[in-house]
């Protein structure tokens, strides 16, 4: 495989991983959560994610944001490996779902 090859393959993993945690902090901002602390409850010893805050930057308010299916969300976590994180997003989700039976 030719160098130029490597280069956009590993170019567009990172693009496709940003896209994925934008849709994680989009979908914690429609869900009045904080992406950085949901994040830390899967990842401890991350607690500075460049990435994440770049999302952040990037997310809207939920009154203007489309949704985000929880499943979504779901199957992009689990397409990059990030199933600590999807563990936690589906506790929220049980946590959320509990709230609207009360």
């Amino acid at each position: 495989m030719s160098k130029e090859m490597e280069e956009f393959i590993v170019q567009s993993y990172h693009k496709e991983e940003n896209m994925m945690i934008l849709v994680f902090a989009q979908w914690c901002i429609n869900h009045d959560l904080d992406p950085e602390a949901v994040y830390l409850k899967a990842y401890p010893d991350q607690a500075e994610n460049q990435a994440l805050k770049d999302a952040l930057a990037l997310t809207v308010p939920k009154e203007e944001a489309g949704e985000v299916p929880d499943e979504t969300l779901l199957g992009v976590l689990s397409l990059f490996g990030n199933d600590d994180l999807a563990f936690i997003v589906t506790e929220e989700i049980a946590r959320r779902d509990g709230k609207k039976k009360l």
